[in-house]
């Protein structure tokens, strides 16, 4: 746990006017500094940044805070990560490490080689675009693209050379396994092979800088300029990417993100630079992969509607349906989703650039909102038109609505399969209300599970009794963190303020929500099983050897019938232990057998 000492000294250190600076042009206006929002669209400057208060308001769309939700909101931090970040800048070591000095040791490695690494591949970078101003053919094929050379820069682009070793030029030391390890060299299989055999594995191609969101270059994406295969090439998984985590252009996209209220997520880099030559700045691009849950969950730190864009082929309509499984289980009352489907023979380069950035935005005006993508996915190959079609329907639609949390959208949802059905709303609630326990997400195991019939709850068979000792009682802080652990895509919903509260709480809840902030972050919502893997391999122990928290406890536990509104109603008493016992009778949390 930081302690809220430590925060408020790294806050006395920081200058907010100065954090803020980094970001925004400020400018004197009176004892206060004022420049343009970053998080909404405008003209007239609004945002207000405090000296004396150290404290930033915008009047204009109403955010406020000090330093660390400055940093946490604009770049997309998580809170203990921010928080370092920030104690950096001024030189404060981060306490409360209870490893070992060996521990400690091996992780101060780990983050040096993952520097080096990214130090490496910024290199490269530069390397790239030098290249790019001595190739004629490359920036001739910029050109022909549309692209200006204030759009390339703006996003480095580069050129790699066509040579099997042109990086020896920027790396005089070519047999350095760092090379191979961040994914710019490849070496041969065999140890025995000569340092002779290693050869570049960019050649030939317009180079596409991949950042993370603060900026570091973390790998590549390469494009042939001719014909050639594959078309594009991506970096490969080092300690640095993960192509199933991370989203090309979403650094440069972050301001436009918050100023247009929405992410445009496409399919190509191509795509992200071209819409952005044209103004339209908030897209970003997979990196050869289907959209999961992980880039949704992190799109949604920055914005809270999100459309998709894909081709109308059969292959987009794929890709559209493995798009709205990742997004179901991360949507809420606030969040909106939305599917744009452009003409055939186009993608978003070749339709922006013949139609224009009016065009393109009449398109994503006229996208369809996740509701009726649903009912299309949940529809596809069903005749509507009679009792055997609309039944295929519901068994395909079943699944996806059980992915939805739990709330009053996916209410709505219901009512819409209930309609096009044509049963009353009650009479599916009532087929579909033992899907899943409430607030849980499908698995694998799903596919066997079958709802208990009325008939056979008066024969139940008796519970087996927990081991003595795993079910003390627990207190609101600990029945918190069970259902934050067995439902880790809920972390991703709660407020700013609501993350704060949970981190600041004694040990063992505090580590423990701000492992599982970074956890996530990093990797996306989590079953259990999962989580408790990743805690085993963690280096500091954040489960106690007994009590309600204790590993045995959890696996021994079945799951809480809860919703994200029962953890809300938790928040507030996690200063007392004998509220939950009141809770945990309502018939909204009893144990499921």
């Amino acid at each position: 746990m930081i302690p809220p000492e430590f925060i408020q000294q790294l806050l006395g250190r920081l200058d907010i006017v100065e954090v803020v600076g980094q970001h925004v042009e400020l400018k004197k206006a009176g004892a206060n500094l004022k420049g343009l929002c970053p998080f909404h669209g405008e003209k007239s400057p609004s945002f207000n940044v405090s000296p004396s208060r150290q404290t930033y308001h915008c009047f204009g769309c109403g955010v406020h805070g000090d330093a660390l939700k400055f940093v946490i909101e604009y770049q997309g931090l998580g809170f203990i990560d921010a928080i370092q970040e920030l104690a950096r800048r001024v030189g404060m070591e981060v306490p409360s490490d209870t490893r070992s000095p060996a521990e400690r040791e091996q992780a101060a490695a780990a983050k040096q080689q993952r520097k080096g690494l990214s130090e490496l591949l910024e290199q490269a970078s530069d390397f790239y675009r030098q290249q790019l101003r001595d190739s004629d053919r490359a920036v001739d094929y910029l050109k022909r693209r549309g692209l200006t050379g204030r759009i390339a820069a703006d996003f480095g682009l580069g050129y790699a050379p066509a040579g099997w070793r042109g990086l020896a030029r920027c790396f005089p030391e070519y047999g350095l396994d760092d090379l191979e390890t961040c994914g710019l060299v490849i070496a041969p299989e065999s140890a025995e092979a000569s340092e002779q055999k290693r050869y570049d594995r960019f050649r030939d191609r317009i180079m596409f800088p991949i950042r993370n969101v603060v900026g570091e270059v973390i790998g590549f994406g390469g494009r042939v300029l001719d014909q050639g295969e594959p078309k594009y090439l991506n970096s490969p998984e080092t300690p640095v990417f993960s192509k199933g985590q991370e989203l090309y252009g979403l650094f440069e996209a972050r301001a436009p993100i918050r100023q247009r209220g929405y992410a445009l997520v496409v399919e190509g880099y191509m795509d992200v630079v071209a819409l952005a030559q044209h103004g339209i700045g908030q897209a970003v691009a997979t990196l050869g992969t289907a959209c999961t849950a992980e880039h949704v969950a992190k799109l949604f730190r920055f914005t809270e509607q999100i459309v998709f864009s894909f081709d109308g082929d059969a292959a987009g309509r794929r890709a559209a349906g493995r798009a709205l499984q990742a997004a179901l289980p991360h949507l809420n009352e606030r969040r909106a989703v939305r599917f744009l489907f452009l003409p055939t023979e186009h993608d978003p380069d070749s339709f922006v650039r013949e139609q224009g950035a009016e065009g393109f935005e009449r398109q994503v005006e006229a996208a369809w909102p996740l509701s009726r993508q649903l009912m299309a996915v949940a529809s596809e190959g069903c005749r509507l038109d009679s009792p055997e079609g609309r039944t295929r329907m519901l068994a395909q639609g079943r699944p996806l609505w059980a992915l939805v949390p739990d709330g009053l959208f996916k209410r709505q949802l219901l009512g819409e399969f209930a309609q096009l059905a044509r049963l009353p709303e009650s009479e599916l609630l009532r087929a579909w209300a033992d899907v899943q326990p409430r607030g849980t997400q499908r698995t694998d195991s799903d596919e066997r599970w079958e709802p208990e019939r009325p008939a056979a709850r008066q024969h139940r068979k008796p519970r087996q009794a927990t081991p003595r000792g795993l079910l003390s009682t627990p207190s609101a802080a600990d029945q918190a963190m069970r259902l934050l652990l067995t439902n880790a895509s809920w972390w991703e919903q709660l407020s700013g303020a609501e993350h704060e509260q949970l981190l600041a709480l004694p040990a063992p809840h505090g580590p423990l929500c701000g492992w599982l902030d970074r956890t996530l972050t990093e990797e996306g919502a989590l079953h259990w099983p999962a989580l408790r893997e990743r805690l085993a391999a963690w280096s500091e122990p954040l489960l106690p050897d007994h009590g309600p928290l204790a590993e045995a406890a959890l696996d021994a536990l079945p799951p809480l019938e809860a919703s994200l509104d029962d953890l809300r109603r938790l928040l507030p008493r996690l200063s007392g232990s004998d509220e939950l016992s009141q809770l945990l009778g309502r018939a909204g949390l009893r144990f499921r057998p």
